[in-house]
């Protein structure tokens, strides 16, 4: 298996972590110095990503990487993708599409998610 695809695989687990609120394993993907901005701003450390995304009101019910872009460059790799999150959120089923920037870095053989960032917010049409 390629980078690329390592990569890839590595972002299907953290998707699926986060929609299975999986706050271990979607921490083992996070690397220790993460950051994510969301799509109104607001930045989080892996600690605070972790706790809001597992432990939040909002409860995962899954993330569609679409067909995500892949562009490794040594230890560094770029994925860019369009997805769609759906969550419950006071009972409430809801699903928006985003646009999404996430980095990854190669440590000890495996690929981390370094920094993240979800928006703008785009219609269903993309």
């Amino acid at each position: 298996m390629d980078a690329t695809e390592q990569v890839f695989r590595a972002a299907t687990e953290r998707a699926a972590a986060l929609a299975g609120g999986d706050g271990q394993r979607l921490t083992a993907l996070l690397h220790e110095d993460f950051r994510w901005t969301s799509h109104l701003g607001d930045t989080y450390g892996r600690t605070e990503y972790v706790r809001r995304n597992t432990q939040g009101q909002t409860v995962w019910k899954s993330q569609d990487l679409g067909t995500p872009e892949v562009v490794v460059a040594g230890a560094t790799a770029l994925l860019l993708t369009d997805v769609a999150d759906v969550i419950e959120r006071d009972g409430e089923e809801l699903t928006f599409w985003m646009r999404v920037t996430q980095v990854w870095v190669r440590q000890d053989d495996e690929w981390l998610c370094l920094a993240g960032h979800a928006g703008p917010a785009i219609d269903q049409a993309g």
